[in-house]
């Protein structure tokens, strides 16, 4: 058995058994029986399994809520009215996207042939999700592939793997079919287990560049598809045109949102020289201001981090990094994993702190002379998921941004997602989309059906008519 850990109190709060390696491959089998049956339903019935899963979850929120901050320790409040609620509402986009998967069109491109594009699903989809966002992250993998057609066997994390399981009863509650939606859990055995096997055609996961490079060398046995949405160094570009009050408050929020566990978050915040020193300032205030403390209460802003190891990871990044720590830079004292919101300057462009993924509450300001510099600074490490651009001049603003090699740049705000639009990123930071009609297309491939409606007296079928 599994213990699984309330991070905010450092105690158990359930145990789970880790699913035996030897039964990734007969989920997997299950999964190719449910898939002979899902991959021939039409649009309209997968539209209305979401829909009933989504209204599913809207009326199991206290549930839900209760298992996602047991796990992980963010702010009941935060889970509650607003990660929740999105996730249901990517249900329901979903669904509406499912009816919207048509093929590329038709075309009569050869003399005496009419060709039809068409959209089909992949198959069995092994995904694997990662511990800081267990229940959208779960939906996210879920409800694309489900829309196309396929059947998902999914690991979360062995830290957080409650939210995804009850999601999956609420599948089996709305009538999905026996095997469509199962869950593994377990360490890294378990994942391996699935992507190697021979029964997943296509593997998702969200998670580290290391995870990535590994699951791309397990799926290359069997040549699966592949979608990776890995790890992030987001930078935060600050003009001096900028309204820094508004910047600070925007970046101070991107740094810290759940307790800066997310790979979009602004953890690299470079500033115009002119108002380096001013930007400082407005951000250590903001997070002054920003509360730390027990999930449950309404008025905490960030729980604790994950787990003690990584707590320390966290502030072995701070302490080696040589720089002048403005504000937090300690592990709080008492039960629990928790960090405060931790300012730090005076580092180098290489350092490690500055280059490698911390995935805490730590902002790390530098100056910039000019555009290209801040373009340069900003691009200058081996991710390239999210990135912000903070100025008044609308023109720059559009100018930097195209030149920022990342999957996503805000302007004037830093984290906001939608349901419509995509998410991924480039460079380490993988390649696919979640979220959007994109996430759909990526469970899906195109079928290139070729129909011949009148004969040629001669024809040679490797030549263009």
């Amino acid at each position: 058995m599994r213990e699984l850990i309330n991070p905010a109190t450092g105690l158990a709060c359930a145990e789970l058994p880790d699913t035996p390696v030897a039964a990734v491959n007969a989920a997997v089998r299950r999964a190719r029986d449910a898939f002979a049956e899902w991959g021939l339903t039409t649009p309209a019935e997968r539209a209305r399994l979401l829909l009933r899963v989504a209204d599913l979850a809207e009326a199991d929120a206290d549930e839900l809520t209760r298992l996602e901050v047991e796990e992980t320790g963010k702010p009941a409040a935060v889970f509650r009215d607003g990660e929740l609620p999105f996730a249901i509402d990517n249900l329901r986009f979903f669904a509406g996207a499912a009816r919207s998967l048509d093929g590329t069109g038709a075309g009569v491109f050869s003399a005496g042939y009419t060709s039809v594009m068409l959209r089909r699903p992949v198959g069995v989809i092994g995904s694997i999700a990662p511990w800081n966002f267990p229940f959208v992250m779960a939906v996210w993998k879920i409800g694309p592939a489900v829309a196309a057609g396929n059947a998902v066997v999914i690991k979360p994390a062995p830290q957080t793997p409650r939210s995804t399981l009850r999601l999956a009863e609420l599948f089996a509650k709305a009538g999905a079919p026996d095997g469509l939606v199962q869950v593994i859990t377990g360490d890294a055995a378990v994942g391996e287990a699935l992507v190697t096997d021979p029964g997943v055609d296509m593997v998702s996961v969200t998670g580290s560049t290391e995870t990535g490079r590994a699951v791309m060398t397990g799926a290359a046995r069997t040549l699966k598809r592949v979608h990776l949405e890995l790890g992030g160094k987001a930078p935060a570009l600050v003009f001096e045109d900028a309204d820094l009050a508004q910047a600070a408050r925007g970046v101070a929020l991107g740094a810290t949102y759940n307790t800066g566990q997310d790979c979009t978050a602004a953890t690299r915040v470079y500033v115009a020289r002119e108002v380096h020193g001013e930007t400082v300032e407005a951000l250590r205030a903001t997070l002054e201001g920003i509360r730390v403390g027990d999930p449950w209460d309404p008025a905490t802003d960030i729980g604790p981090l994950i787990s003690s190891a990584h707590r320390d990871r966290v502030h072995g990044f701070v302490s080696r990094s040589g720089g002048r720590i403005l504000h937090g830079g300690a592990p709080v004292d008492g039960p629990g994993y928790f960090y405060p919101p931790t300012l730090v300057t005076d580092v180098a462009q290489d350092s490690e702190i500055v280059q490698g993924e911390l995935f805490g509450p730590v902002l790390v300001v530098l100056p910039f002379d000019g555009e290209d510099e801040a373009v340069a600074l900003a691009n200058d490490t081996r991710y390239g998921l999210a990135s912000s651009v903070w100025s008044a001049d609308v023109a720059r603003a559009m100018r930097v941004s195209h030149r920022l090699d990342v999957g996503v740049t805000w302007v004037n705000d830093h984290l906001p997602i939608a349901s419509e639009a995509p998410h991924g990123g480039v460079k380490g930071s993988g390649f696919g989309k979640d979220m959007s009609q994109e996430a759909v297309q990526e469970y899906s491939v195109t079928r290139h059906l070729m129909i011949k409606h009148m004969a040629p007296a001669e024809r040679d079928s490797f030549r263009p008519a």
